[in-house]
């Protein structure tokens, strides 16, 4: 038992600080926006952890990685609630993609692929749902004044949609091309 704690440990430590590394790794991410924003693989990291652990490795892998932006220097805060939603929230509500964990887990170990490939997409639709939601929220209050004869929450949301939906689609094609190729790597844990 004291073993699975530290694998545990290990796990999330490590898909962590390569969430970060894709984050900043210039040419693995595309950053759109000047106040944030970008277009990247840096989610996969807490979709693995989300999967093979559940959800206290996911949020606590999410939480972490919105942590370590803060402390590496590259959030772009301008007000302690913009902050906590952008950079407390957002990125620790991709963690409950691991709700599915149980179910992708039990497909594998049925060789019912179209199954946890289903399981998979419904996470990482939920998780970046709920991402885009908190930066959604974060840009509400960010944008006090918007560009002219568009109201903050249009402004908020187009300029949301621009990186989350792309972000998204690269990210379920990389989670299913990982999980199709090597599905037993979901079993180790949970």
């Amino acid at each position: 038992m004291r073993s699975k704690k530290i694998l545990f440990l290990i796990e999330v430590s490590i898909f962590t600080a390569l969430a970060l590394v894709l984050d900043l790794a210039p040419f693995l991410s595309f950053k759109i926006w000047a106040q944030g924003g970008s277009i990247s693989l840096a989610m996969i990291p807490v979709f693995i952890v989300a999967f093979r652990w559940g959800i206290k490795g996911g949020l606590l892998s999410g939480f972490l990685w919105g942590v370590l932006q803060v402390a590496t220097g590259t959030a772009y805060i301008l007000t302690p609630i913009q902050g906590i939603l952008d950079y407390g929230i957002a990125f620790t509500v991709i963690g409950f993609a691991g709700i599915f964990a149980n179910k992708v887990q039990k497909a594998v170990k049925d060789g019912h692929t179209k199954e946890y490939l289903t399981y998979i997409m419904f996470g990482v639709l939920l998780a970046s749902s709920l991402r885009f939601i908190a930066h959604y929220s974060a840009g509400v209050v960010f944008f006090e004044s918007a560009i002219d004869g568009q109201t903050v929450w249009m402004y908020s949301l187009l300029y949301n949609i621009s990186y989350m939906v792309p972000s998204f689609i690269i990210c379920t094609i990389a989670v299913f091309f990982l999980f199709h190729k090597q599905p037993r790597t979901l079993l180790n844990a949970a």
